[in-house]
C-alpha cells in the first residue's frame, strides 16, 4: 500500500511539474509551487525527487515515453502522410492547450540545465528526427512525400520548425502562427491541405 501512494504521489509531483515547465521554463519553478499546488511540503517532494535536477530528469524520460508511445500509435496508420500530419497535430495539441514541448522549453535554458538534464533533451530530439526520417525515407519510398536532400535533413529541418513555430506562436498567443508554418511545411513535402 505504501508503494502504491508513494507512486501516486511521484506521478502527480511530475504532472505538476511537467505542466510548470511547458507554461514558465524549468527555472521559473520551484519546489514550493509544486507543493502549493498540492497542498504538501516540500520535503514531501524531496522525498520523491532529491533534487530539481533528479526531478527534470525523471520528467524527461516520462515524457519522452509518452511521446514514444504516441509515435507508436501514429505508426498504425498506413500511410505515411497521415503519419506526418497526425506528428504535426501532436505539436499542435500541447499548443493549443495552452503549453510548449517540454523538451522544447528545456532547450530554450539548455545552458543553465544540469548536464544530466541536458542530455535527456538531447535524447529526446534525437529519437524524435530519427523517427521522422524514417517516416519521411517510408513516404519518398512510397511515392507520396517528396523532398529534396536526406530524409535525415528533412527531418532536422521539420523538428526544428515547429519548435520554433510553437515558440512564436506562443507569443503572440495565436496557434495561427503555428498553423502556417505547419502547412508550409506538409506542402513542401507535396501534401497539399
Amino acid at each position: 500500500m505504501a508503494a502504491s501512494r508513494h507512486t501516486d504521489t511521484a506521478e502527480r509531483i511530475l504532472d505538476i511539474a511537467e505542466k510548470l515547465v511547458q507554461q514558465r521554463g524549468y527555472n521559473a519553478f520551484s519546489y514550493a509551487d509544486i507543493a502549493a499546488a498540492m497542498r504538501i511540503s516540500k520535503a514531501s517532494i524531496h522525498h520523491h525527487f532529491l533534487a530539481k535536477a533528479d526531478l527534470a530528469e525523471q520528467l524527461i524520460v516520462r515524457y519522452h515515453q509518452h511521446f514514444v508511445a504516441a509515435l507508436a500509435e501514429i505508426d498504425q496508420l498506413p500511410d505515411p502522410r497521415k503519419r506526418l500530419r497526425r506528428f504535426v497535430q501532436v505539436y499542435l495539441d500541447v499548443l493549443r492547450s495552452d503549453r510548449m514541448c517540454l523538451c522544447g522549453m528545456l532547450a530554450a535554458e539548455i545552458d543553465s540545465l544540469p548536464k544530466p538534464v541536458r542530455d535527456e533533451v538531447r535524447r529526446f530530439f534525437t529519437a524524435t528526427e530519427d523517427w521522422l526520417s524514417r517516416l519521411l525515407a517510408a513516404g519518398r519510398r512510397a511515392g507520396t512525400l517528396a523532398f529534396t536532400g536526406s530524409p535525415d535533413a528533412e527531418a532536422t529541418l521539420m523538428v526544428t520548425a515547429l519548435e520554433g513555430a510553437m515558440l512564436v506562436a506562443r507569443s503572440y498567443g495565436d496557434v495561427r502562427h503555428f498553423e502556417v508554418v505547419a502547412e508550409r511545411l506538409l506542402a513542401g513535402l507535396g501534401m497539399a491541405h
